[in-house]
């Protein structure tokens, strides 16, 4: 695996095109900075969640499903919630190979997952220990907020964010996934409702967090001025050997 790089003053006009859908802040993240409505759902999501630890009747509401699942389904056990909370990030991947674009380039879009992941986990990471609460299977005390729903959630948000501009049934489709994994969740005696709800809106402000301050991020990385934005990244191979070339104007 090799890596070349190149500065140059002046790019010619196919190279500066094919680079704007890498390189370039597409307007939708920007969009994205004045919705702060955006974040008061899933900010109801986690109060909710949050008030179960010392609101009686919504901690009864948490038993009272759990019953009814117990009473009717106890010996239900699915393993299918592992793989289904990756459901709508695989499906962005599978559009982008299908020739189906989303907002972002595929550059951007898995960096954005990445930040969205990252900012979900090590935000529930702590609070799973810090909360201590006990899961309905008694198997230990990591169960708020649900790991496995928010996951889903913020792979759901991240499918949205890209795909919903095209069609609401995209958005549909990967909030359908991540619904059901976090029912599931219930089913499987792993989590409470309160714990599925918090997870739910910490996934989906995650990723909304990472389009949020992902322009600024990506302008840092690339250090490249709006108006000079000239660049053009591609994979090579030379002699048997793989490598990227990055080009930019400086």
């Amino acid at each position: 695996m090799t890596a070349h790089a190149s500065a140059q003053t002046r790019l010619d006009p196919v190279r500066t095109d094919s680079a704007q859908s890498i390189t370039a802040i597409p307007d939708s993240v920007k969009s994205l900075k004045s919705n702060f409505r955006a974040f008061i759902a899933p900010a109801a999501l986690i109060t909710y969640g949050a008030l179960s630890f010392v609101v009686p009747p919504i901690r009864q509401v948490d038993h009272r499903i759990h019953n009814e699942m117990t009473q009717h389904y106890a010996g239900f056990r699915s393993t299918i919630d592992n793989y289904l909370q990756f459901a709508p990030t695989a499906s962005v991947y599978m559009l982008n190979l299908a020739g189906v674009r989303g907002k972002n380039s595929l550059v951007d879009q898995t960096i954005l997952i990445v930040l969205s992941e990252a900012i979900f986990y090590g935000t529930t990471a702590f609070l799973k220990s810090a909360t201590g609460r006990i899961r309905p299977d008694d198997s230990n005390r990591l169960s708020w907020p649900s790991g496995h729903a928010g996951n889903a959630f913020t792979s759901a948000e991240f499918m949205a964010q890209e795909y919903s501009g095209r069609s609401v049934w995209y958005g549909v489709v990967a909030y359908s996934f991540a619904t059901t994994t976090a029912v599931l969740r219930i089913y499987n005696d792993k989590h409470w409702f309160s714990d599925i709800i918090a997870g739910a809106g910490f996934g989906i402000i995650a990723t909304k967090t990472a389009y949020y301050i992902y322009p600024a991020i990506r302008k840092k990385i690339f250090r490249i001025d709006s108006d000079k934005r000239n660049a053009l990244l591609l994979p090579t191979y030379r002699n048997g050997a793989l490598g990227l070339l990055f080009t930019a104007r400086f």
